[in-house]
């Protein structure tokens, strides 16, 4: 079995690591699954998830970390709008047998609307490049 390389993103206080397809995700998910770690996804399918490796980041970590999954999503690219963003908890996730991959059911979340000049700011930033 492969080892599975994410997208790593340091800030000040922790670090995002970001899966990048639907295998990436569910290796992603499956090693924070049942913890506390705040996890971040859009709202609508087709992005990464974001895995912040703190607990109890603050709110500009949250939300800086989902304007970076905003960024890599489909819904963005498609729209170019504000999006929403799923906040919550491994210890709110699950994958049911037959699910498709990258695909996770979320008990309890938190929705945070991503302003669309934040993401193409964050898009400028060298955390793209």
């Amino acid at each position: 079995m492969k080892k599975t390389k994410f997208r790593e993103i340091e800030f000040e206080e922790g670090k995002l690591t970001l899966g990048k397809d639907e295998e990436s995700n569910d290796e992603l998910m499956e090693q924070f699954k049942g913890k506390e770690n705040t996890i971040i996804h859009t709202l609508k399918p087709g992005s990464p998830f974001g895995v912040i490796k703190k607990l109890n980041p603050s709110k500009n970590e949250i939300y800086a970390s989902g304007a970076i999954v905003a960024g890599y999503s489909q819904d963005w690219r498609d729209n170019k709008k504000n999006t929403i963003v799923n906040v919550f908890s491994g210890k709110n996730i699950s994958k049911k047998q037959g699910m498709k991959p990258g695909t996770w059911e979320v008990k309890k979340s938190k929705k945070i609307k991503i302003k669309k000049e934040d993401i193409k700011k964050c898009q400028q930033s060298e955390v793209f490049k």
